[in-house]
């Protein structure tokens, strides 16, 4: 698989063993999401739809901090007109399309704490396993915009009183909420008990019929078909809220610390 040169686009990593995929990404500022990473994940996923090698794919990220930071801010910081916004925001509408149309299962290895687009990928996976310290937030709001792009996917997942309540107030959420709320599948006390589960989860599935695996994705997802045209109607929407006075204020306020 490709993976992108310069040190600030972070890197992708696949390996394949018994029948797993396992799709890890990096960023050295939070496993954070900038435009070329979204891009690199959503060819990976493309890529793995169609590969013989695996029969079910494990999406983590490295290292003992943050699962994911969201999106750029470095990239939010750098959106001059509208084009660049849509272009920017489109790259997390094409990870989780490409989530969604993977005829093959995708579990979640979530190890800290995901942020904005990173509960996106979360809600994208059809079987997310996490540690106690796994907390979620949409912080979107504070920054000028909205989770417009991952709205439909979290809220397909976790339904609209989680979703909105989770989107309004831009709390921190804890691992138990994000279980009771099923964004998580099942939380454990520490990553060595994490990856225990899922390994064997994994295995388990990959020796499991691939296309009793299709038809069960299918009916998952039952209802998104307006995704490919909506998630990209929310990213020029998220495209133009960026170069507001109050998000291009809110951003200059982060980068000062």
């Amino acid at each position: 698989m490709p993976t992108p040169d310069p040190i600030d686009a972070g890197s992708i990593a696949v390996a394949v063993e018994h029948g797993v995929a396992t799709v890890s990404f990096s960023h050295p500022k939070g496993n954070s999401l900038p435009g070329a990473l979204l891009g690199h994940l959503a060819t990976t996923f493309d890529a793995l739809a169609t590969s013989n090698d695996s029969q079910v794919i494990v999406l983590r990220s490295e290292g003992t901090g943050a699962f994911c930071g969201g999106a750029s801010f470095d990239e939010l910081r750098s959106i001059r007109d509208a084009a660049q916004g849509l272009e920017f925001f489109s790259g997390f509408a094409r990870v989780i399309l490409a989530m969604r149309r993977n005829p093959k299962f995708i579990l979640a290895r979530v190890h800290g704490r995901a942020v904005g687009g990173g509960v996106g990928l979360v809600a994208a996976a059809d079987y997310a396993l996490a540690t106690e310290n796994a907390q979620v937030r949409l912080s979107e709001l504070a920054v000028g915009i909205g989770p417009f792009v991952v709205g439909p996917v979290i809220e397909h997942k976790i339904g609209r009183g989680h979703f909105s309540a989770l989107a309004a107030d831009f709390d921190w959420r804890d691992a138990a909420w994000a279980r009771q709320a099923a964004l998580y599948s099942r939380v454990k006390d520490s990553t060595i008990a994490l990856d225990a589960v899922l390994d064997a989860l994994a295995r388990k599935i990959a020796r499991s019929n691939p296309d009793a695996m299709r038809e069960m994705k299918r009916m998952f997802w039952r209802g998104t078909e307006a995704w490919d045209t909506l998630l990209f109607e929310r990213a020029a929407t998220s495209g133009r809220l960026i170069l507001s006075n109050f998000a291009q204020e809110a951003l200059a306020a982060l980068s000062r610390g």
